[in-house]
């Protein structure tokens, strides 16, 4: 028996399955990659272990006991602590008060600071260097620090407890390669004392230089479980890619067989040597009616681009042209004026008005096509505009008046697309557009997207999931830390060579 074991681990969101009788098996002291493409299921699974997210069926068991995770202290209590790419720190409060949060030290109900101070100056020693000039900022408020030494302290308040399993999923996204090898150093030193360390990253060069063995998974099932002193690159990329397949394939032959890739149409998006904070000299274009695929692995920059062409990003350098015409765009009202639209990732804090109506939520964004002088609006044109937005996506609502939260995930999701179709858009920015909604609601968005591509509106989409990128696609550029690195051709667009291009394997 390993020292830790999950077996038979299923989760459901809705329609979606994350994970199908998914099991990681490792022993103590071991460094445990944990790998797969997009949406294979190996965060959930990493959240399942740490108590994010509780399972629909698991049977866990650490060092020869069964216990339940229903929540993050649960996993505390049996020395389990975790790190994520998305920081838990909170900003406004000192380096050593945010590792302290791990173990503050009291004394008749008092805290005490010294104590605590002296414990995480020993943990980030281990980090120090790490951090500018390898000065410790102990006293340094956390929000002040650039974003990998913000993540320095993020390991290390998990290390600060001493856990028996540290998880560490795609904690060193965010770090430059001193800081990776100064992690590194860390998690050697906690397995040669005995910690399991359960190892998530993007880059197959850091799962090959820290890792002793692999659990690979496909589609929320186990393809592999590998020696990687055994396995090649290549041989991971094929236990990761399995059959394409997926609800976008049908509808995506319609968009693929369109005439857009014989490059003849006008470019509608032109992008030349872009830059913002978390993009680097990224230049593309994207033609009349074509759907141009973002690629690569989560957080590589896609989000980042749709989110700068929309004006919520500052740029900090290059251009940017609509149908040959150079445009500034410095907000999204501009963004809006020039006919883009986005429809973003996280519906519930950006794409919606939560507390109002759905009739609002639809035609807010197109008021001013509707108004007439001197912008006086009607609320017969407001509610046959919302009306038609529906019939067009088949939203399924009781009454326009109806508060916009009362709506399945969805028929939100349709709304937040649908007040964008009334703009009439040229560019249509979709940042993972489907995460989180049925099979159904999925094929209704994929039809509209087919619709906007026959009328020649230019669509960028950024997904999570690669059969639904490569099925909608007519061409894919791949993103790795903020730069494009590749771009797949129409002819050349598969799953091994979007999930290799995302790793960025070199080809034998």
């Amino acid at each position: 028996m390993s020292f830790l074991e999950m077996r038979d681990v299923h989760k459901r969101y809705g329609g979606v399955v994350a994970l199908s009788g998914a099991s990681l098996a490792a022993e103590r002291g071991e460094v445990h990659a944990l790998i797969g493409a997009n949406g294979s299921g190996k965060s959930t699974l990493n959240k399942i272990l740490t108590g994010v997210v509780e399972p629909d069926q698991a049977t866990i068991e650490l060092d020869g006991e069964r216990f339940t995770v229903a929540r993050p202290q649960d996993a505390h209590r049996h020395g389990i602590a975790a790190v994520y790419q998305e920081l838990s720190l909170v900003k406004d409060l000192s380096v050593t008060a945010n590792v302290a949060l791990a173990f503050e030290q009291t004394r008749f109900g008092f805290l005490q600071h010294r104590t605590d101070r002296a414990r995480a100056a020993a943990v980030l020693e281990r980090f120090r260097a790490g951090f500018r000039d390898h000065q410790l900022p102990l006293d340094a408020r956390v929000g002040s620090l650039p974003p990998g030494e913000q993540q320095l302290v993020e390991i290390a308040k998990a290390v600060a407890r001493d856990p028996q399993v540290l998880v560490l999923d795609e904690a060193t996204a965010s770090l430059y390669s001193a800081q990776v090898e100064v992690v590194f150093d860390a998690i050697r030193e906690l397995s040669d004392a005995g910690t399991l360390v359960i190892f998530t990253s993007h880059r197959l060069g850091e799962i090959y230089t820290i890792c002793d063995r692999a659990t690979v998974l496909r589609s929320g099932e186990v393809a592999g479980a590998v020696d990687l002193s055994d396995v090649e690159e290549s041989t991971l990329v094929e236990l990761m890619v399995g059959e394409l397949a997926g609800a976008a394939e049908s509808v995506g032959q319609e968009i693929a067989d369109s005439d857009v890739a014989d490059r003849q149409r006008p470019v509608r998006l032109r992008v030349t040597s872009l830059a913002t904070d978390q993009l680097d000299d990224v230049s593309l274009e994207v033609r009349e009616g074509e759907v141009l695929g973002l690629g690569g692995l989560a957080g590589q920059g896609q989000s980042a681009l749709l989110n700068a062409l929309f004006g919520a990003d500052r740029h900090r350098s290059g251009s940017v042209e609509l149908d040959g015409e150079p445009v500034s765009i410095t907000r999204p009202k501009q963004a809006v004026g020039h006919g883009i639209a986005l429809v973003p990732g996280d519906r519930g804090r950006e794409g919606l008005l939560p507390v109002r109506p759905i009739l609002e939520n639809l035609t807010v964004p197109s008021m001013r096509r509707r108004a007439r002088p001197p912008g006086v609006l009607s609320q017969r044109r407001e509610q046959a505009a919302a009306e038609d937005a529906g019939r067009q996506l088949a939203i399924k609502y009781g009454n326009l008046d109806d508060g916009v939260m009362t709506l399945s995930g969805g028929n939100q999701q349709k709304v937040v697309v649908g007040k964008w179709l009334l703009t009439e858009p040229r560019v249509v920015l979709l940042d993972d557009p489907t995460k989180g909604i049925d099979v159904r609601a999925k094929e209704e968005l994929y039809e509209v997207i087919a619709r906007l591509t026959a009328d020649g509106v230019a669509v960028l989409f950024n997904s999570s999931d690669d059969d639904e990128l490569l099925g909608l696609s007519h061409r894919i550029v791949v993103f790795f830390e903020g730069r494009v690195v590749e771009e797949i051709a129409p002819q050349e667009l598969t799953r091994e060579r979007l999930v290799a291009a995302s790793l960025q394997v070199v080809e034998p």
